[in-house]
C-alpha cells in the first residue's frame, strides 16, 4: 500500500474523502476520519470573502476538533481573490490549501470555476502561481482529465502545478463535459502520474476495495480520492484499507453498528446545524444509507415529512427494531 505525503504531512494510509458540496461538512468529515479515512478535504469555500457572512458559508469555515492535516478547498476565477481567500483560510486554520478545478457543475463553471477552467490554461497558471505565493501551507490541486473528450489537458495542467510549486494533484478520471456520466477512465491518471513527481491522487467510481486495488494498480497513483462511493456507506476506508492490507474482505457491519453510526451522525448533524437545518440535512444521509435496504422509499417518504429533531431519532430506532424483529438488513 503506497505511504501518502502532502507537503510536510504524512498521511496515516492513502484514502482522501473527496470534497463534496453538501456532503463534506464537519459532522462528515470526522465521521469519515474515524472509520479509517487518511484525510478529509472540507466542502469547496467560495472565493469571494464577501460571501462569507451566510450561515452555510460560516459552517464550512468551522473546522473545531478536526485532527490534523485539515485541508480546505476554495473554488473560484479570479487569482487575486483565490490568493486572498487562501491567506484567510490558512489564518481560520487550514493546513492545506485545495483548489476547486473539478467541479462540473453548472453554476460553478458558468462562473468560470471548476473544471471550467481548464480551458483557459493561461488563467490557470496565474491562479496557481498567486495561491502558491500567497500561503506557506501546501497547495493541492484538484481536477478533472480535460474539458471534454477531445481536449484532455490533464497532463500539461500538472506539469504546469509542479512548476508553480503545487504540492500533491487529485485527477477525476472524467471530463467536464462527462460531468457524472459514463464510467470513470483511469489511462489519463496513468499518464498524470507518470508526467510528474510530486503526489497524484485518483478519483471517479471507486465504490468498492477491488476497484480501489485495480484502480492503484493502473494509474501507479499515491493514494484514492472517494466520494460517492462514501455517501450512506462511511464505513467504506476501512474496508478498502483492510483488503489492500490484507487481500481479504472485511465482514459488512453488524446492524447494531450501522443503527450507531447513523444515530451519532444525525445528533452530530442536528447539534452542528442547529434543529431546523441539521434536521434538513439528516434526510439526505439518512437516504444514502438506507438506499440499499429500504428500496420502496416508504420509510424515507415517512422520514422526509418529519421535522423534528427527536422525532428523526425515533424513527431512526424503531426502523431497526423493526429489522431486528426479522427483516434482514441489507448494508
Amino acid at each position: 500500500m503506497p505511504t501518502a505525503k502532502i507537503g510536510p504531512y504524512t498521511l496515516p494510509n492513502p484514502l482522501i474523502v473527496a470534497p463534496m458540496a453538501g456532503v463534506t461538512d464537519r459532522p462528515f468529515r470526522l465521521l469519515c476520519r474515524r472509520l479509517g479515512a487518511g484525510l478529509a478535504v472540507s466542502e469547496m469555500v467560495i472565493a469571494d470573502s464577501k460571501l462569507w457572512h451566510t450561515r452555510k458559508s460560516r459552517s464550512r469555515l468551522n473546522h473545531d476538533g478536526e485532527p490534523e492535516p485539515r485541508s480546505v478547498q476554495i473554488a473560484g476565477g479570479d487569482p487575486d481573490m483565490l490568493a486572498d481567500a487562501a491567506r484567510q483560510n490558512a489564518e481560520f486554520g487550514a493546513q492545506i490549501i485545495d483548489i476547486n478545478m473539478g467541479c462540473p457543475a453548472k453554476k460553478v463553471c458558468n462562473k468560470a470555476a471548476g473544471s471550467a477552467l481548464m480551458k483557459d490554461e493561461k488563467l490557470v497558471g496565474e491562479i496557481l502561481n498567486a495561491v502558491v505565493s500567497a500561503v506557506d501551507i501546501p497547495v493541492t490541486l484538484k481536477m478533472r482529465t480535460g474539458w471534454d473528450r477531445d481536449n484532455k489537458n490533464a497532463p500539461i495542467i500538472a506539469r504546469m502545478a509542479e512548476d508553480a510549486g503545487i504540492q500533491a494533484l487529485a485527477v477525476h478520471g472524467r471530463t467536464r463535459a462527462d460531468k457524472y456520466n459514463g464510467d470513470a477512465e483511469y489511462d489519463t491518471i496513468a499518464e498524470v502520474k507518470s508526467q510528474v513527481r510530486i503526489p497524484v491522487f485518483a478519483n471517479g467510481d471507486i465504490t468498492t476495495p477491488e476497484k480501489a486495488q485495480q484502480v492503484l494498480r493502473h494509474t501507479g497513483a499515491d493514494g484514492l480520492l472517494i466520494g460517492r462511493g462514501a455517501q450512506g456507506r462511511p464505513w467504506i476506508f476501512r474496508e478498502i484499507l483492510h483488503y489492500l492490507e490484507t487481500g481479504q474482505h472485511l465482514p459488512a457491519p453488524p446492524m447494531t453498528e450501522v443503527e450507531q453510526i447513523l444515530l451519532g451522525h444525525l445528533a452530530e448533524l442536528h447539534s452542528f446545524y442547529g434543529e431546523t437545518m441539521g434536521v434538513r440535512i439528516a434526510r439526505k444521509h439518512v437516504g444514502w444509507y438506507l438506499q440499499s435496504h429500504d428500496q420502496s422509499k416508504q420509510f424515507r417518504k415517512r422520514f422526509n415529512a418529519i421535522d423534528e429533531a427527536l422525532e428523526q431519532t425515533d424513527s431512526i430506532q424503531q426502523y431497526f427494531a423493526g429489522l431486528r424483529n426479522g427483516e434482514v438488513f441489507a448494508a
